[in-house]
């Protein structure tokens, strides 16, 4: 429960794609136009529009290769995603990075004030992980007409979760990016498969700089078939919720202080007990994931939504350690 994949695996229709995949498929580079075009009806853009990516971490390096110069400012809001600041400075650029405050609200003076001198980008994962923080379309709308001389990334990874979208938006905004994945709701994550959705020109752009075979047949076949099987994607969310609700309940009950998330995860505050708690739950063979460096040690822990069962079981063993 640390890494926010889907507790209920993949689709069997995932499976059955898998095993059909003929030699020939393998042993060849892969095929991507006929999925490409099934990706871009699926979410409702040209194949012009969007670009197939080694998983979301490749999206992000595509767009710092691409645009981020040494020295260049880049903006984020922490804690967030490692990797934004990893590529970032990778790349030799400045991070500023105002924060979240203790109830996890979004910096708005400050990330308004930032955009006002032209960062070049802004990485802006909505929902946000750890925090599970949301911002409405209205919030996003605001950012862009903020971010006149800034590339805005917002990175959809928990859109199935949340259900706020603004991929439509890339028309309208030339300085709009957004990113999915199939890692968290269809349960990809071991395939490595994301999609970047930008302006049709700046898109033939960042196609010069990306590899010609991003993605490999298995994970091609996969995204197709997971695609088709609408139901399982349903189904993963309403066993997030039932998980969401059973966990909220279970933390309440035992005084543990929890924040609002829109994600497929939970931000808790477990104080001085932090390390102590993750460790007797670890040997117990529960992992959750200890996110108290990102707050100056001050004892939080993101939980993802398990199953019914697993979820039962981990406020079994909390409130026996508590």
């Amino acid at each position: 429960m640390d890494f926010n994949e889907n507790p209920l695996g993949c689709s069997p229709a995932v499976r059955r794609a898998l095993r059909k995949l003929a030699a020939a498929s393998i042993s060849t580079y892969p095929e991507q136009e006929t999925v490409r075009s099934k990706i871009a009806r699926h979410f409702g853009v040209r194949p012009e529009e969007f670009l197939l990516t080694n998983g979301t971490d490749e999206a992000l390096s595509l767009v710092v290769n691409t645009f981020v110069d040494s020295h260049d400012r880049v903006l984020l809001v922490e804690p967030t995603y490692a990797m934004y600041r990893f590529y970032s400075e990778l790349a030799g650029a400045r991070v500023v990075a105002p924060r979240y405050d203790r109830e996890m609200r979004f910096p708005w003076k400050e990330v308004i004030s930032e955009l006002d001198k032209g960062p070049v980008v802004f990485f802006l994962p909505n929902p946000s992980s750890p925090t599970g923080n949301l911002l409405s379309p209205a919030d996003v709308r605001r950012v862009l007409e903020a971010a006149q001389r800034t590339l805005v990334v917002i990175d959809e990874a928990y859109f199935e979760f949340s259900g706020v979208t603004v991929i439509g938006w890339i028309r309208r905004h030339q300085n709009l990016i957004v990113t999915r994945t199939f890692s968290k709701a269809a349960g990809l994550a071991g395939l490595r498969l994301g999609c970047l959705f930008v302006h049709a020109e700046m898109a033939r752009n960042m196609r010069k700089a990306q590899s010609p075979y991003p993605v490999n047949v298995a994970a091609l076949a996969a995204a197709e078939a997971v695609m088709r099987d609408r139901r399982f994607v349903a189904w993963t969310v309403r066993e997030a919720r039932r998980g969401r609700r059973e966990l909220e309940r279970g933390l309440a009950r035992l005084g543990v202080k929890s924040f609002p998330s829109a994600g497929n995860f939970v931000l808790v505050y477990f104080g001085k007990r932090a390390k102590e708690i993750v460790g007797a739950l670890e040997h117990k063979g529960i992992l959750l994931r200890d996110r108290s460096s990102d707050f100056g040690g001050e004892g939080y822990v993101r939980i993802t939504f398990g199953t019914l069962h697993q979820t039962r079981r981990l406020l079994r063993e909390l409130e026996s350690i508590l």
